[in-house]
């Protein structure tokens, strides 16, 4: 029997949702020079993303193994994986043409797609995903797990840009998403997402589940308006 949607997950990732907007717009702002900063250098904003990435998928690492414990519903498989490949492609084409030399080839969406094929394996070993979520973490750290060959050998026969403006490398990434598996293997959901913090039903907590529960076309979709809204501003 597959448990109950946890309204404290959706919370959760409701606050993932509110902070990557507010990334993007300070993203947007700075594109636009009403503000002078460097996302890709500044402490704040380079951990900033460490902490927005880390939040999606982890709690897509739960999901994952809350949907497909004990046993792998494939239909569910099949339909997030049709709607993350079309939502991957829109993602690319978008960004190649804004951004052509730095157009999208592996963001997010395109390593949540991999990341669930991969992450399914490991669903039925939580202590496994957990050890190797670790040795990931370790590996990363000290320079001998990297995918960057992987990179210097299809850069240039599939044109890559050099630059993206989005990148989730597979190591240590993957890790995050080994230790959503694990979380739910050991019970942990039970415990920290029925935290009233989290569980309580005010409007706000249930506003946040809402976008949680939304949200591939949140993502889809707040980058466009905001963008456009404030190219509207500079004009």
């Amino acid at each position: 029997m597959h448990q109950e949607r946890l309204l404290g997950l959706d919370v959760f990732r409701g606050w993932a949702i509110l902070l990557m907007v507010l990334f993007h717009l300070a993203y947007d702002l700075n594109y636009f020079h009403f503000i002078d900063i460097n996302l890709k250098k500044d402490f704040f904003w380079v951990y900033a993303r460490y902490v927005i990435v880390s939040m999606f998928l982890f709690s897509m690492g739960i999901s994952l193994a809350l949907v497909h414990r004990p046993n792998i519903r494939w239909k569910r498989m099949y339909k997030r994986t049709f709607m993350l490949s079309v939502a991957s492609i829109l993602v690319s084409v978008a960004t190649y043409i804004q951004f052509p030399d730095r157009w999208v080839y592996f963001g997010i969406l395109h390593f949540i797609l991999f990341a669930s094929w991969l992450g399914l394996l490991l669903v039925p070993f939580p202590s496994l995903s957990f050890l190797l979520g670790l040795f990931i973490l370790v590996g990363s750290y000290f320079g001998f797990l990297h995918t960057q060959y992987l990179f210097d050998i299809l850069q240039s026969p599939l044109h890559l840009p050099k630059y993206t403006e989005d990148l989730v490398i597979v190591f240590p990434w993957f890790s995050v998403v080994l230790f959503g598996i694990a979380f739910v293997g050991f019970a942990w959901q039970n415990k920290v997402f029925t935290f009233p913090l989290l569980n309580a039903t005010n409007r706000f907590n249930l506003f946040l589940a809402f976008s949680g529960r939304h949200a591939l076309l949140i993502y889809l979709l707040h980058q466009p308006i905001l963008f456009g809204l404030i190219m509207l501003l500079a004009l």
